[in-house]
């Protein structure tokens, strides 16, 4: 099983994060074909703790069921739109993409 993990930084703007992120998440739906209905994926919003805000605001993650499906869809032309437009709406710096492997 391989897992894909967007971290996006605090935002400067958390309500124009906030405003933007479902149209997002709907853009990922059309461009992978997912059902809008479907959520094989989680995200995280991330609360303050002990040391105050974390470095990360939302967490975004979804497992596939191999290294060659995740590779797949990365390389996808759609997958590509999914990642520029994540981009434009981390107005906090880039988003972290993490690739892990899960027992």
């Amino acid at each position: 099983m391989m897992n894909l993990t967007v971290l996006y930084p605090q935002p400067k703007n958390a309500d124009q994060f906030e405003s933007d992120y479902p149209d997002h998440i709907k853009l990922f739906h059309k461009k992978t074909g997912l059902p809008n209905d479907a959520k094989p994926y989680t995200v995280t919003r991330f609360a303050h703790g002990p040391q105050g805000k974390p470095p990360f605001y939302l967490m975004f993650s979804m497992p596939f069921d191999s290294a060659d499906a995740l590779e797949s869809a990365m390389s996808s032309s759609g997958m590509q739109d999914v990642a520029a437009d994540a981009n434009r709406i981390s107005s906090g710096g880039a988003p972290t993409v993490l690739i892990g492997q899960s027992n």
